[in-house]
């Protein structure tokens, strides 16, 4: 395999960044044709172990695919470069597209627009869903733990960290007499000065922020910093819990503004996750301007982000060894099971807030109010249906048309 230099990896790597648009399939097929096909850097069992692995770990697994593929070719600086790389072009557009909303989303025709793109948000959902569905419930056992997860969040509304850990163990726990592979040998060395310097990284906003005792930003670290632990399965998994804690619990955004965020996170390249930063730059404007906008944005951004360094860094030197071992393995299905219930959960509740005007949470789970049904939200969501699904338009495409024909009934209303 060549080793590319550091000028040639910073390049491949920002070419990925900028194209990275259409969700971790779209991603990892990208870094698939640049790094095996088009030029040998990894060879297709070292692409497959390493996705193995970057999918065991919470966070985005795509940024942490380019981040692995940076350091096995340049070490920790190649890692660092990837993965910045990966998330940077991505992060600029939302810092933008957040302050722009915040200036602009109350004008009438902007909020006509966000009515055809909160119907297509719905659908893009509930295509992850068939996706991650036909891919995780292979066995009897895995639609099981599917509704048994899509009840815990929907009716119970057990907390979604609680629902991923109770599946791992679960999974963990059926491999009890399978056998480890033989095929990892090697002896791997932990990188201790790297993992350590990102801990203390991720842990560095805390101690500022103990000093600066703000306590709107000190909740933004915390929050945030807590989705980085738990995100596994994607941002479609967190997105129900994380819309929870945000309009509800914090009371940063409305539910509409959330589902915008969505929506305008999904038109950017990069990880969806960077929702993150939407909404702590949103929340910050509302709270405090453009000033504190600006920081809530930057510390969301640094807290999401650099624990998947750490993860990656603590992790790679023994991914023969990870990828191989049943547990592990298991586990991972396990969770991959009860996160296709997440997202049915997901997709559901988004459908309920979309399509009802007033929908109650109560102990049995949410309940709409019949005469709040919007039949506008209806054939909205109809519409980006049959792009999505029958004609087969892209994302970008449909969330593109559907934002249009929002503005077109706004003017003609």
């Amino acid at each position: 395999m060549i080793t590319p230099s550091l000028s040639e990896l910073t390049r491949v790597f920002g070419r990925i960044g900028v194209l990275s648009f259409g969700g971790p399939a779209a991603q990892i097929a990208l870094m698939h044709k640049e790094l095996v096909e088009v030029r040998p850097w990894l060879s297709e069992k070292q692409f497959l172990s390493a996705l193995s692995f970057c999918m065991l770990l919470p966070g985005p697994e795509a940024m942490q695919l380019a981040t692995y593929a940076g350091w096995l070719k340049r070490g920790v600086l190649g890692g660092l470069i990837a993965g910045a790389l990966f998330v940077l072009p991505g992060a600029a557009v939302i810092l933008a597209l957040a302050l722009a909303y915040a200036q602009f989303g109350t004008l009438p025709l902007v909020q006509s627009a966000f009515l055809g793109i909160q119907a297509a948000v719905v659908i893009v959902v509930f295509t992850a869903l068939r996706k991650i569905a036909g891919k995780a419930l292979t066995r009897p056992s895995a639609y099981v733990l599917a509704a048994l997860s899509f009840a815990a969040i929907f009716f119970l509304q057990l907390p979604f960290p609680l629902v991923v850990l109770a599946a791992a163990v679960w999974g963990a726990l059926s491999a009890e007499h399978a056998q480890a592979s033989t095929e990892a040998k090697e002896a791997p060395r932990f990188l201790w000065r790297p993992v350590l310097a990102c801990a203390a990284l991720w842990a560095a906003p805390f101690g500022l922020l103990a000093l600066w005792d703000h306590a709107f930003l000190s909740e933004i670290a915390l929050f945030f910093s807590k989705l980085a632990v738990v995100t596994f399965g994607g941002a479609y998994a967190v997105l129900a819990y994380m819309t929870q804690a945000v309009v509800n619990d914090h009371g940063w955004l409305s539910l509409p503004q959330m589902i915008d965020a969505l929506g305008l996170a999904e038109t950017t390249p990069g990880p969806l996750i960077l929702v993150t930063q939407f909404v702590a730059t949103l929340a910050g404007q509302m709270q405090g301007g453009v000033s504190l906008a600006l920081t809530a944005s930057a510390l969301a951004l640094w807290v999401t982000f650099v624990p998947c360094f750490l993860w990656i860094f603590a992790g790679a030197p023994y991914v023969n060894l990870l990828t191989h071992a049943p547990r592990l393995s298991n586990a991972l299905a396990a969770i991959t099971a009860a996160v296709a219930g997440v997202i049915a959960n997901l997709s559901l509740w988004f459908a309920l807030q979309v399509l009802f005007g007033q929908v109650s949470q109560t102990r049995f789970g949410p309940v709409p109010d019949v005469s709040s049904f919007s039949p506008l939200a209806a054939g909205f969501m109809g519409l980006a249906a049959l792009l999505m699904l029958g004609l087969k338009r892209g994302m970008l495409t449909t969330l593109a048309i559907m934002g249009l024909v929002g503005i077109i009934w706004g003017l003609l209303s």
